[in-house]
């Protein structure tokens, strides 16, 4: 019965997961046991009437309860903390990518990561998926009111820190073009033009590979950064392959056997590239493919 239902159910599953967790790793290992629970309730004759609906209940107090604990190890994380990169399907349904686009950006990701686990679930579920105020609350563990109040506050939390004018995909796609253009010439004042005044550059290498110890802020500062950096992955004769990933311009740095050594995303509204981001903690590339050894590359070039 199940069976014949996986493909249809996991894609929703793992979108509530992944916005929860904001790591691939972490949302699938939910899916999965969200299926197996799914399946024993079947098993035992409980009447579902909906799967999808009681799949997407059981995935959310999974997350909730996976949130609460990872709040621990992120306090104690190395540096600054990023979501997993997740590459965006070219076979995704148009429509439904357009849709969700926005709440998968890391930049929303990295915001919600300044609610509690219960502020985080509740928005989710209600601005993201459209869920009944009942069952967020059922979700939660609170009263239907207080998951109302609990919406309306994140709500205003969300969108008060968000940027005003969201650029067309069109747009996105023309900046990201020319921004990788002149990274690659090394064209420092082109560069300075994409970005906004205030735009901010942050790495994520989690101790295990080299990444900036901290963000860096302002136009001059963030060009010349990249500047350096990718000068630097040059000389390894590491490239980039263009994808989209979390739903905005991105791309990836891969070494000459192909391996991935960073993922960069660039965050762009209001006509201008607003941040930019490159993970290179290995732990958050694996589900990509093969990973490069940064630091064995680093030792043999030495």
């Amino acid at each position: 019965m199940i069976e014949e239902h996986l493909d249809e159910l996991r894609p929703s599953a793992f979108a509530i997961a992944y916005r929860m967790l904001g790591s691939v790793s972490e949302a699938e290992d939910v899916v999965q046991e969200g299926f197996l629970r799914l399946h024993r309730a079947y098993a035992g004759g409980e009447r579902i009437e909906s799967p999808r609906a009681y799949l997407s209940t059981v995935v959310s107090r999974l997350s909730l309860d996976h949130l609460r604990s990872a709040r621990v190890r992120r306090e104690t994380y190395v540096g600054e903390w990023l979501p997993e990169p997740l590459v965006t399907s070219a076979d995704d349904d148009p429509a439904y990518k357009a849709e969700m686009a926005d709440s998968l950006s890391l930049v929303f990701l990295v915001l919600l990561e300044s609610l509690s686990p219960e502020q985080r679930a509740a928005f989710l579920l209600r601005e993201v998926f459209d869920e009944p105020y009942e069952r967020i609350a059922e979700i939660v563990g609170t009263s239907e009111q207080n998951a109302r109040q609990l919406t309306t506050r994140e709500r205003r939390h969300v969108e008060e820190r968000r940027p005003r004018f969201e650029a067309s995909r069109e747009q996105r796609e023309e900046l990201a073009t020319r921004f990788f253009a002149a990274v690659e010439e090394g064209d420092l004042e082109g560069l300075e033009e994409l970005l906004a005044h205030d735009v901010v550059l942050r790495g994520d290498g989690g101790g295990k590979a080299p990444a900036l110890a901290r963000a860096v802020h302002g136009r001059a500062r963030v060009a010349r950064t990249l500047r350096a950096g990718l000068r630097a992955a040059a000389r390894f004769g590491f490239t980039w392959r263009r994808e989209e990933v979390n739903g905005q311009p991105g791309a990836l740095l891969v070494d000459r056997e192909g391996r991935l050594v960073n993922v960069m995303v660039l965050d762009v509204a209001e006509g201008q590239i607003q941040g930019v981001s490159a993970i290179a903690n290995p732990d958050k590339l694996q589900h990509l493919g093969p990973v490069a050894d940064l630091g064995a590359l680093l030792r043999e070039r030495n």
